[in-house]
């Protein structure tokens, strides 16, 4: 039994191993090589993801449309009650 269980402790060192250096070159790709902190960019990668692919950004004359709606409520309002 306990070699079963050194065994798997082993497979287990070695994924963890794997994952570690996986990580640690994903994490090297993405630093800046001349070291500058401000010059940087970070990805989140979120435009990437299943979720995300299907949907448009917002326009920059989005903020009318919330205008418009309150202006439609102020109105809905004013003329219910005068």
């Amino acid at each position: 039994m306990g070699v079963i269980v050194n065994k798997e402790n082993n497979l287990d060192n070695e994924l963890s191993r794997r994952i570690d250096a996986d990580l640690r070159a994903r994490a090297m790709e993405t630093v800046d090589i001349d070291g500058g902190e401000g010059d940087s960019v970070e990805t989140d990668f979120t435009d990437d993801s299943e979720y995300m692919r299907d949907l448009k950004k917002t326009s920059k004359f989005g903020w009318m449309w919330v205008v418009l709606i309150v202006l439609a409520i102020l109105s809905l309002i004013s003329i219910m009650f005068f």
